[in-house]
């Protein structure tokens, strides 16, 4: 999915505040400006970026991916049988995400990491508001409001993690097999946030799913960089 679409599909619930598109959109541009302060990317985009920032980076996002399926698993347990469709999609979702952990581990041993401190490794400040975040969320009748995270956490793969780890190979002459993780997640993610458009813009979503969606990406957006920002704490 594109945040920079300027109209939306037929049956896009719209509101005085713009098409849940556009509100997407605009939640998107503020993760953005909140992503340009991050030390590690701004490194990362300078150039000065080390192999400690990448490892350090690399621990960090472990502790949070580890729990991506099991929120989701727990969103499709709370989800009805009225919103059957998207019980479907959470359960196909957690399948295809409960051993991506596993391709970040090899990475972080691939650059001299050892895989018993990433395991014994505890998150973040950023991390824990997340993980808890998330999880207080699934816990809900119908989260609906998750496809906003997911509209974030896809998202960031779909069109940052290429990026990031073509970088990271140009600044510090890594192999593709020490950046398979962010690699692989361009094109999964992508495969992902179509799924997500279509649901979207399905008769699903009504005025106020709509409002959930927008608050809940709003609230992932900003404690996603949060976790970036605080790898040390």
């Amino acid at each position: 999915m594109t945040t920079d679409t300027t109209t939306a599909p037929t049956g896009m619930p719209s509101t005085d505040e713009g098409t849940l598109f556009e509100r997407l959109a605009e939640v998107w541009v503020e993760l953005e400006e909140h992503l340009a302060r991050v030390p590690v990317l701004i490194r990362l985009d300078d150039g000065t970026v080390t192999i400690d920032d990448y490892r350090r980076l690399l621990f960090n996002l472990r502790q949070q991916v580890v729990d991506g399926s099991p929120w989701i698993s727990r969103a499709a347990s709370n989800f009805d049988i009225e919103h059957f469709e998207l019980r479907a999609a959470a359960i196909r979702h957690a399948e295809e995400e409960h051993r991506d952990y596993l391709m970040l581990e090899r990475d972080y041993v691939a650059i001299g990491g050892s895989l018993a401190e990433l395991r014994a490794g505890r998150k973040n400040i950023g991390s824990e508001a997340l993980s808890g975040y998330m999880f207080h969320y699934a816990d809900q009748p119908n989260p609906v409001g998750l496809l906003g995270a997911m509209f974030i956490i896809e998202g960031l793969g779909a069109r940052r993690a290429a990026g990031w780890a073509g970088r990271f190979q140009e600044v510090l002459g890594l192999a593709d097999s020490q950046v398979h993780f962010m690699q692989y997640h361009q094109e999964a993610d992508s495969e992902h946030t179509g799924a997500l458009e279509a649901i979207l813009t399905s008769e699903m979503i009504d005025d106020a799913a709509a409002d959930e969606i927008v608050r809940c990406a709003q609230v992932v957006a900003r404690l996603y960089a949060l976790q970036l920002e605080e790898l040390d704490s």
